[in-house]
């Protein structure tokens, strides 16, 4: 258990982060809201992350790189379009920062929480389909990875409206 770094959020010159994962899944937006919310009543920043996970055919020449851009301007217009969303439903105050990394996406995420000791929070919206909650939700918080995470989880039930989520967080 020594392992545990001390999160230093709150110390002067540092400020909590809610750390939320960017994809094309529809929950992902109340997560973001969520996080949004929850900055509005206390402060922090949202960091918006996305993973590039390698795929199998990389071996090929140049196939990596084509990849790496394609998915570098989704990315990009993730971020945009949440921005976007952020902006209409009237955060647009709240600050953002914005992260992509390239690899297996769990251990991305639990690198970029080593790396930023201003992480506080990951916060992730559950996927409202018959099949689950979504793989990160079932990997990270209710995976073997959950008692050792090291910080809190947040699941935000993807089938919360706005009004909501800003009643809730």
């Amino acid at each position: 258990m020594g392992s545990m770094k001390l999160r230093r959020s709150f110390e002067s010159g540092h400020r909590r982060k809610f750390l939320l994962i960017v994809d094309d899944s529809a929950e992902v937006e109340s997560a973001l809201y969520f996080a949004a919310s929850r900055i509005e009543h206390s402060g922090g920043v949202i960091v918006m992350c996305y993973v590039i996970e390698p795929q199998g055919f990389q071996h090929w020449m140049g196939v990596r790189q084509v990849q790496l851009d394609e998915e570098s301007n989704t990315a990009r217009a993730l971020f945009r379009l949440f921005r976007r969303k952020l902006s209409l439903a009237g955060f647009d105050k709240v600050e953002i920062e914005e992260v992509i990394r390239e690899g297996n996406k769990a251990e991305q995420i639990m690198g970029l929480i080593e790396e930023d000791e201003d992480i506080a929070l990951l916060v992730l919206g559950a996927a409202i389909d018959a099949k689950g909650p979504g793989p990160l939700v079932s990997s990270l918080a209710a995976g073997s990875r959950a008692g050792t995470f090291p910080v809190p989880i947040t699941i935000v039930p993807g089938n919360l409206t706005l009004e909501l989520i800003r009643s809730l967080a």
